[in-house]
């Protein structure tokens, strides 16, 4: 099984690249985040005929948005919380069937935060940091068993994760505040995948800029994008790759895709 997870930036902008990407890379399973469309314009239609007939999808006009893609049978978990109260879209959760027991997959789009680390004067970072403190109360209440996290969580927790630990520790998306979160969302039950396969102390980036001319020359990348496994289903994984090459493509986002390769058989 082919898992897939990418920060699109506009779902309809960008079907093109989607198209693209399916014929390269087969996804039996693809989550997207900031697909940025309201539920009766979503392009269901032609999701379908890139062979992706089970859909679910949350969305809003002009921000935000999460939808999950499968060519086989999925389950939608409508008793997921109202984050925060705000009715934004940033989180969609399935369950689909293997040969070995259900397995449940959630897809967030965690808030990016404003550009103050301050809650006190910033209402963007004071949101981050709640619903985070929220998503872990929940999972901490709801132990997650067989589970899935995927999405942009708009966090780079480790040293390696970003081009500049120094630099960047009084950045949104590498303060410790959210670090502290992140970890305590993940310690509820979940290992990072990622970093099962391309060790801590290697660099590993999801995001660059648009600001960055030369994206790949200058290299000023963060982890922002994330695939986090329960141990149940570490032993399933086979492979790991960031779609670097992706950011090259014409208007790109400035997420790349992540995909996770899993021995799973769906039932």
């Amino acid at each position: 099984m082919r898992l897939m997870t990418w920060n699109i930036n506009s779902l309809r902008l960008r079907l093109p690249l989607l198209q693209r990407l399916v014929e390269e890379q087969n996804p039996d399973i693809i989550c997207l985040q900031e697909t940025k469309v309201p539920d009766p314009l979503f392009p269901a239609d032609a999701l379908r005929d890139m062979g992706y007939p089970h859909q679910h999808f949350l969305g809003m006009k002009g921000y935000n948005g999460v939808a999950i893609l499968s060519r086989h049978a999925i389950t939608p978990i409508e008793a997921s919380p109202d984050w925060c109260g705000k009715s934004d879209t940033r989180h969609a959760g399935i369950s689909f069937d293997t040969s070995t027991g259900p397995v449940i997959l959630h897809d967030f789009y965690v808030p990016a935060g404003g550009d103050i680390a301050d809650p006190s004067v910033n209402d963007k970072f004071a949101h981050k940091l709640a619903f985070l403190e929220e998503v872990t109360f929940w999972f901490t209440e709801n132990p997650p068993v067989r589970s899935i996290v995927v999405g942009d969580l708009n966090i780079a927790p480790l040293e390696h994760d970003v081009w500049s630990h120094k630099q960047l520790a009084t950045v949104v998306s590498h303060t410790p505040p959210e670090i502290e979160r992140l970890k305590a969302w993940q310690d509820t039950g979940f290992v990072d995948a990622m970093r099962l396969v391309v060790p801590a102390q290697e660099k590993l980036y999801t995001w660059w800029s648009y600001r960055n001319r030369d994206w790949k020359l200058s290299n000023r990348g963060r982890r922002l994008d994330h695939i986090w496994m329960t141990p149940d289903l570490a032993p399933a994984m086979k492979g790991m790759e960031v779609l670097r090459d992706v950011r090259d493509w014409a208007s790109p986002s400035d997420h790349v895709p992540v995909v996770v390769d899993l021995d799973l058989s769906f039932a």
